[in-house]
């Protein structure tokens, strides 16, 4: 199956960067893509760096204008696009979405970012509540999808979990770069960090797997520190962690072909799934073992 991801920086004008969008993904579509994943919270700037109620605003309800824009762009191509929204599920309810597209148009399913994190220049718990979708696998007419949004991506339960529902892919719109005050070597140690701990999740559970991160500087709405260098380096590793495509620091749609039949033969060979001593592994539901 051919796979596709689109690597973009964003600009303060929502309209160019989803115009730019609509050209990458005929791009992707003009070559061969079966299934598209943009990054988190694409429309936008990253407004997470800063607390402040106007931006709830952006908010959007899960039929608005994103699920209406990319529906018709997946029906008039007949290709399966994974978005990220701001979600306005109610009056002071919010969330960071990932809605699946299917190629009729319409809503495959959605999923809710289930971890929230709270850093400088992250301040998403301001912004959205911790999701309640549970860690099951979208089925779409290109398999089961294993959604999951950023902060998600630093967690083996999470990647597991839907291993274990049926997920045929591990899939990660991300918004994640650097504090530009860190040293280049931290910078480096934290992007090197990033890419070992979802390579890990695709070996443990012999599942492709595909981060789609935004890239280039954003500036801090309130000047307070330097803003936000989201570092790119978007990939899509296979079913034994080999390193299918990865971006530099560029924007760039990256396109490759996925076996989606190697997830059998490895569990084969590797049993991992069946090896796992299921009674032994409670205390993994306490916060703190002691």
């Amino acid at each position: 199956m051919k796979t596709a991801l689109i690597q973009q920086a964003n600009c303060s004008d929502i309209q160019k960067n989803i115009n730019k969008l609509k050209i990458n993904i005929l791009d992707c579509v003009k070559k061969g893509a079966e299934l598209i994943i943009l990054q988190e919270l694409h429309n936008n700037l990253y407004f997470c760096q800063t607390e402040n109620v106007k931006n709830f605003d952006l908010a959007e309800e899960i039929n608005g204008f994103s699920t209406q824009f990319f529906g018709k762009l997946a029906k008039e191509n007949s290709v399966v696009i994974v978005i990220s929204i701001f979600e306005k599920r109610a009056v002071g309810l919010y969330h960071n979405t990932a809605v699946v597209l299917e190629k009729d148009g319409s809503i495959a399913g959605i999923y809710r970012k289930m971890h929230i994190p709270d850093d400088p220049a992250f301040y998403e718990k301001f912004y959205f509540t911790q999701g309640d979708s549970g860690f099951e696998p979208i089925k779409t007419s290109v398999g089961n999808l294993g959604v999951m949004v950023c902060w998600d991506q630093w967690y083996p339960e999470a990647a597991r979990l839907m291993a274990l529902a049926g997920a045929e892919m591990l899939i990660y719109p991300t918004a994640i770069g650097w504090d530009i005050a860190d040293t280049p070597a931290e910078q480096q140690r934290q992007k090197e960090a990033w890419i070992a701990v979802q390579r890990g999740h695709a070996v443990a559970n012999h599942l492709p797997v595909i981060a789609c991160n935004r890239t280039g500087w954003e500036q801090n709405p309130t000047n307070e520190n330097d803003g936000i260098k989201f570092w790119g380096h978007s990939f899509i590793f296979g079913s034994q962690g080999e390193i299918l495509a990865q971006a530099d620091e560029n924007e760039q749609n990256i396109i490759v072909e996925i076996d989606t039949k190697r997830t059998e033969d490895l569990r084969r060979i590797f049993p991992f799934f069946r090896d796992r001593r299921i009674d032994a592994y409670s205390d993994i539901l306490k916060r703190w073992n002691n």
